[in-house]
């Protein structure tokens, strides 16, 4: 097939590229990594060349709002249009950036998905569901931030498609995993405290963290959550672990399979009023995804990479600058 993957070059898109690449064409569109930085002082785009040094297709640099870009992609006539990009810090509180970025532009692919009777799979979020019940499910939504609502404003359009397109939003829970590392502040805390742990210091948690819980789902679980959709109805689906599993899991975790015992800091937590104490993915029975992997497979398959990023991405003047010291000391 011939498949185009928005956001391709930042962390979920570029997972998609490099699993697809052998048996399928595959088009790459992503703004790419610059200078910009949004009202919260963090990166606009996470697109980054070094997640796509093993990618054999072809790269377009433009912005998903961009007339060239679209025409890129009509004249490259995907099968399938994978829709990774968008502005997903769920801090970002500009709201007319985050809407304009995610919600307007989403019309654009809807609008070519169906000139090109392309199949149009595209991500959603987990934080639509705010503090919602877990396990939380498709129709219970309490969005907390403009990231979220965006999410929920595309899940509502793509809903008044569903009988004359091929089109799925799947709600990812927490992902982690490789290319994940230039996302800077908003990786993972798998990742945030491998990397504290490597560099000998002490895991810095929330109080409470035994208590926060959240579905922490292995980036390979999403790659093969967007398999599954190309066969799947149209509709809005959940993708995580189904099972959540608290902060201070992540650091006894890690903590065993690196053989360390560091204590933990424990300190107050600054995003009470806007934060998810507890997420767990409730999955569709008619949706044929099911996670391969628990929070202990994934991080075990996972740590080989976060070893490397340490020795690898952060050298020994590295460490101690500002990029290091804003990943080991956030949560």
């Amino acid at each position: 097939m011939k498949i185009a993957i928005t956001g391709g070059a930042g962390f979920i898109g570029s997972n998609l590229a490099l699993a697809l690449q052998e048996k399928h064409e595959i088009l790459v569109v992503d703004k790419m990594r610059s200078l910009e930085r949004l009202d919260n002082g963090n990166l606009e785009s996470f697109g980054h060349f070094k997640n796509l040094l093993d990618f054999k297709g072809e790269l377009f640099v433009g912005d998903i709002r961009d007339e060239k870009s679209l025409k890129k992609i009509a004249d490259f006539k995907p099968e399938v249009i994978f829709h990774e990009a968008a502005i997903s810090d769920t801090t970002a509180y500009d709201q007319n950036k985050v809407l304009s970025v995610n919600l307007n532009s989403f019309q654009s692919f809807i609008d070519l998905a169906l000139k090109l009777n392309a199949k149009l799979i595209y991500a959603s979020s987990a934080s639509v569901y705010g503090d919602s019940p877990s396990p939380q499910r498709v129709g219970v939504e309490e969005p907390k931030n403009p990231y979220a609502f965006s999410k929920l404003m595309m899940d509502n359009l793509a809903s008044k498609y569903f009988d004359k397109l091929h089109i799925i939003g799947l709600r990812y829970f927490n992902i982690y995993g490789k290319n994940e590392f230039f996302k800077e502040k908003t990786a993972s805390m798998i990742l945030q405290f491998g990397l504290q742990i490597l560099s000998g210091k002490s895991p810095r948690l929330f109080e409470g963290s035994d208590k926060i819980y959240r579905d922490f789902t292995y980036i390979k679980d999403v790659v093969s959550a967007n398999l599954v959709a190309l066969d799947g109805k149209s509709g809005i689906y959940n993708v995580g672990s189904a099972k959540a599993r608290s902060f201070q899991d992540i650091v006894d975790i890690l903590q065993s399979l690196l053989k360390t015992n560091l204590p933990c800091e424990y300190f107050e937590n600054p995003f009470k009023k806007a934060y998810q104490f507890h997420t767990e993915a409730k999955l569709d029975e008619s949706f044929s995804y099911r996670p391969k992997f628990s929070l202990e497979e994934g991080i075990e398959d996972y740590l080989g990479e976060i070893k490397r990023i340490f020795e690898q991405e952060i050298d020994e003047d590295k460490k101690n600058s500002s990029l290091f010291k804003r990943l080991a000391d956030r949560i």
